[in-house]
């Protein structure tokens, strides 16, 4: 609609007498140049801040990177589109014709506003009277609070009689008003006939507020990113730092209320003085005008803004075969800059924070700990309460189908704004706690942490009813007499569930309205210093990549981090303090949840976050319904998951070692078995602080090798001998033996990651390699090659030390095993020398003579040398 023709309708029907009206096309020229300025000074901005955010973009895509944030309540999937979250027939003011009308007004979960001249027209699917988009608007209940809001942006230079001012600008037809206020778009004004349908649409609206505001600022798209960090750069090189309270909406409405901005100071010196008439009619019209250059606005926005990121995304076509393949080049090129430009900025950023915002952050902390927190506790309890009434009213009726009415109706909680609305009024005591905000960092608008934080209390609303309905269904509960039980222990396990989600959320509120509290007041301090030095930093950047590495970019990183830390400590000082029910973990858990309360399977790579009682066998072959009611829910306050767990095994098994003592078998070797023990490494910090260590054992194979060669030369020289030995033993030689020497079991204990190795049964080579070993902990050394980062050195010391070990152990049980055959042949030796008497076998007993020598000396050197 052109400008002309709306000043023109507003003059003839407002009686307005000004110049203005007669120079349309002149105004409508300015306003056109000056919105083309706005986007031409925004498209730099926007085009290396899409550049960058394709390149982090891809880099994720490349490294595979997941969401950190972890959740135990399982997450809704998105309701599907044009479900209707009210619906009701009532009274609207329809401003141009000045008139009160009956429309039906609906709202779907798209969270706009469509007034229909009738419930049938919409049942036909007639298009709206009136399509309203309330982002940015405010809800008011009271025609003197919108009275003094639409007066404050209606600077009137000429002044008004008090009749003017006691005249209502909306009379009122019936008791119950609610206005939707919004800065550049016509007010909308409904009315009802009760108190309580008031508040419903009122809460109703409020939602929309919300969600049209933020909805778009959670997208995670690069795009997205991108635009927003345009917007912030764009507004720091005007001088304005921190929140912006006209970031509402959606792409082209953020960017008009950019326009507006410059715009509206200029319309108001131009328009407002040459306007005549009566006050509340200049008013209307006023408002009338802004309405309309905003709709001109947004029209001229959305085709520049459309060609923008059409251009923005033609070259980032041409980047992306340059980013896949260059991507390590290009963040050793970014972390280069960063350690440049850190050297220079850490220092007074760091006295900065010292010195400006690390005193108060504890105290803002504090002040935004308990509206927060209390708005999560509310919604809570709110779903206890609601739950509770479920198993009261199932107890009375005894009715399934009654209960299944009640859950479905428990599905709806999230969006019931009435019974929401409590919890969120919960969190607007931030306005009134943070008002020494204003003075000392200059932040003016909290109402974004406010809507924020409340989302995310409906957002978990959602997940805890949804968690509920997956984990209870009451088609599937066969035991009436049992379904009381269920409800209770399904709403336990939700609640504990809950306690941890909203742990989680509540410290990422917290830290992100720290940051985003002091974070300006830091921007500024360092810009009249910090900033004029970026410039010569841009040497640095290799030119094929200077489109995706802004030095800006890294010199506001380097200020957020610098700032996020000190933000953690006192986040992380509450926690352990278990303020407000604050949990002390800080890990990011991959964490999913059960879908059933049989469905309690570990997750992968993980330990068990909400661990239940293991059914017994008489349990299985019970019902679904008698297995959920059994179970029950243990969450503990303190969660621990260890890293790369996927890489460990869980099974020790136990090392037996067995010596051949028969006397017929005196030539064959000693059988061990020593079998693996998996490795269960702990992290290294564990391992520094325990001082039990734990037992691992390595693999010893083809140890029979050394027994083996040894025993084929002894064999052939004790052939014939073994004919003729006596198998008996002394028991008392026996026990001798058994306590000569310590049990080989208690020896068999090692070190774990086994090495093989082969030893022959040369004399020479076996005293070559046996070599005094102080048994020291192997786990000093492993820790010192884990504190030095090598990898390599850590498997070299350790693979150094398995040989000696395991060499070691081998060492000993050859020689028990000796000694031990040894003290068997001494013993027999006065049997043969017998038999050699009787038999007058003077070969045999050379034989036997000569073979007991030789292994004597052996086990007396190499005991020696043990």
């Amino acid at each position: 609609m052109d400008l002309g023709y709306v000043l023109t309708t507003l003059r003839r029907k407002n009686n307005i007498q000004t110049p203005m009206f007669s120079c349309t096309n002149s105004l409508c020229a300015w306003f056109h140049r000056k919105t083309e300025a706005v986007i031409k000074n925004f498209s730099p901005h926007y085009r290396r801040q899409y550049a960058v955010a394709f390149c982090k973009h891809v880099q994720d895509e490349l490294e595979q990177h997941r969401d950190s944030q972890s959740r135990f309540l399982k997450t809704k999937p998105p309701a599907e589109a044009g479900t209707v979250l009210y619906e009701a027939e009532l009274l609207h003011f329809a401003e141009d014709l000045k008139k009160w009308k009956d429309r039906y007004v609906v709202i779907k979960n798209d969270y706009t506003v469509d007034c229909f001249e009738t419930k049938e027209a919409y049942q036909k699917g007639a298009s709206p009277k009136y399509h309203v988009l309330p982002a940015g608007g405010k809800v008011l209940t009271s025609e003197e609070d919108y009275n003094l809001l639409s007066d404050k942006h209606f600077p009137d230079p000429v002044g008004s009689s008090e009749k003017d001012v006691a005249q209502a600008f909306v009379q009122l037809p019936r008791e119950f008003p609610v206005y939707l206020w919004q800065p550049f778009a016509r007010h909308s004004c409904y009315c009802f006939p009760e108190p309580e349908a008031q508040r419903q649409f009122s809460a109703v609206l409020g939602d929309c507020v919300r969600h049209s505001n933020h909805d778009f600022l959670k997208q995670t798209t690069y795009e997205v990113e991108a635009f927003l960090e345009a917007i912030q750069f764009f507004r720091q090189e005007k001088g304005h730092y921190g929140t912006w309270e006209m970031i509402t909406g959606n792409e082209k409405e953020i960017l008009s209320n950019l326009v507006m901005e410059e715009l509206l100071p200029n319309l108001q010196t131009m328009i407002l003085p040459k306007m005549k008439g009566k006050r509340n009619d200049r008013k209307r019209a006023w408002f009338g005008i802004v309405e309309e250059t905003y709709g001109l606005v947004q029209q001229q926005v959305a085709e520049g803004l459309s060609t923008l990121k059409d251009e923005c995304r033609d070259f980032a076509k041409t980047l992306e075969g340059t980013i896949r393949s260059d991507m390590d080049q290009i963040l050793n090129s970014k972390n280069f800059l960063a350690g440049k430009i850190k050297a220079t900025v850490s220092e007074p950023a760091q006295k900065c924070c010292t010195e400006n915002i690390q005193p108060f952050l504890t105290s803002i902390l504090e002040e935004l700990m308990g509206p927060v927190s209390s708005g999560f506790t509310e919604v809570r309890s709110l779903f206890d309460k609601e739950v509770n009434e479920i198993i009261q009213d199932f107890q009375k009726t005894n009715d399934i189908t009654k209960l299944k009415e009640n859950v479905d109706q428990l599905m709806n909680l999230p969006f019931n704004s009435v019974k929401m609305e409590p919890c969120y009024l919960k969190v607007n005591l931030l306005q009134e706690l943070l008002q020494d905000l204003k003075s000392r960092f200059k932040v003016y608008h909290i109402d974004f942490v406010i809507q924020r934080t409340q989302n995310f209390m409906q957002e978990l609303m959602e997940n805890a009813v949804y968690t509920f309905e997956q984990l209870f269904s009451p088609s599937r509960q066969a035991d009436s007499a049992k379904v009381a039980t269920t409800i209770e222990k399904v709403k336990l396990r939700v609640l504990k569930q809950y306690d941890y989600d909203s742990s989680t959320i509540r410290k990422k509120i917290f830290q992100e309205a720290l940051v985003q509290i002091t974070l300006p007041t830091m921007q500024k301090t360092l810009a009249s210093t910090c900033k004029p030095e970026l410039q010569k930093y841009e040497q640095y950047i290799f030119a094929d990549y200077t489109s995706v590495i802004q030095v800006e970019n890294v010199y506001e990183e380097i200020l957020y981090q610098t700032l996020l830390e000190e933000t953690l400590k006192v986040i992380k000082e509450a926690a352990i303090m278990k303020k407000h029910n604050l949990f002390e973990d800080n890990l990011n858990l991959p964490c999913e949840s059960v879908s059933s309360l049989t469905d309690l399977k570990t997750p992968s790579g993980s330990a068990q976050t909400t661990p239940a009682k293991k059914p017994s066998a008489a349990r299985a072959e019970m019902s679904d319904t008698e297995t959920q009611s059994d179970e029950t829910l243990i969450v503990t306050e303190k969660i621990s998951w260890e890293k790369d767990a996927d890489d460990r095994k869980s099974s020790d098994k136990e090392a037996v070692a067995s010596v051949s003592t028969a006397g017929d078998q005196a030539s064959k070797t000693e059988e061990v078995v020593i079998t693996d023990i998996s490795e269960n490494q702990e992290s290294l910090s564990a391992t520094l602080t325990k001082q039990e260590v734990a037992e691992e054992k390595s693999a010893l194979e083809n140890e029979d090798t050394v027994r083996k060669e040894f025993a084929a030369n002894t064999e052939k020289e004790l052939k014939t001998q073994q004919v003729a030995v006596e198998e008996k033993v002394a028991p008392g030689t026996e026990s001798a033996v058994k306590d000569s020497g310590p049990s080989p079991k208690k020896e068999l204990k090692v070190h774990e990651g086994a090495v093989e190795e082969k030893v022959t049964s040369e004399k020479s080579k076996a005293q070559e390699k046996v070599a005094e070993i102080k048994l020291t902990s192997p786990h000093d050394n492993v820790a010192e090659a884990e504190i030095l980062g090598n990898a390599e050195k850590k498997i070299k010391v350790e693979k150094e030390m398995m040989e000696k070990l395991s060499q070691n152990i081998k060492d000993k049980q050859v020689f028990f095993f000796f000694f031990f055959f040894s003290l068997i042949a001494i013993f027999k030796m006065g049997k043969i020398w017998e038999q050699v008497s009787q038999s007058h076998s003077a070969l045999l007993g050379y034989l036997a003579f000569q073979s007991t020598l030789q292994l004597f000396y052996f086990v007396l050197l190499y005991g020696r040398e043990r």
